[in-house]
């Protein structure tokens, strides 16, 4: 027999001083942490870190190339 979910307390406040404005606050901040599902976005990789990297190419010829042979591409 399954218990119906509405009839269990999920949030409970023994403190009886606690304001409405408190008890929304908490309800807001557990309802929101609940909510943060998935997967983190993935960070891009740098250019430095790229496998292509790591595969000599040609060197560059006319005017500015020693200033683009350190260059990334």
């Amino acid at each position: 027999m399954a218990s119906d979910v509405s009839d269990q307390a999920l949030l409970r406040v023994i403190n009886p001083d606690a304001t409405p404005e408190e008890i929304a606050a908490l309800v807001a901040v557990f309802s929101a942490l609940g909510s943060a599902g998935g997967e983190p976005p993935k960070r891009p990789r740098p250019s430095w870190s790229h496998p292509a990297r790591g595969v000599r190419q040609t060197h560059r010829f006319g005017e500015g190339a020693w200033r683009a042979s350190g260059l990334p591409r």
